[in-house]
């Protein structure tokens, strides 16, 4: 059993009152907690940034970096 019977109930109690099925329900309240989970808070992407942008790690300039990502392309055709 995945869920009791007394939640099964509950559920259902939720579900009719917005009008909705329980399958319906259960979509949607899955859904908000997914996007709830995935987008995180803004704060705390804040603070990721922040951390990455303490850090100082050498990088080519561009034009550099897109020849190279060139190369590896045409490497990768040769193979």
């Amino acid at each position: 059993m995945v869920v009791s019977d007394a939640e099964l109930r509950q559920f259902g109690e939720c579900a009719r009152g917005r009008g909705l099925t329980v399958s319906e329900w259960v979509r949607q309240a899955l859904r908000a907690t997914e996007r709830e989970t995935s987008l995180g808070s803004g704060e705390h992407k804040l603070a990721a940034v922040r951390s990455g942008l303490s850090h100082s790690f050498p990088a080519p300039s561009i034009d550099t970096m897109n020849a190279e990502i060139e190369r590896g392309y045409a490497l990768g055709s040769e193979a």
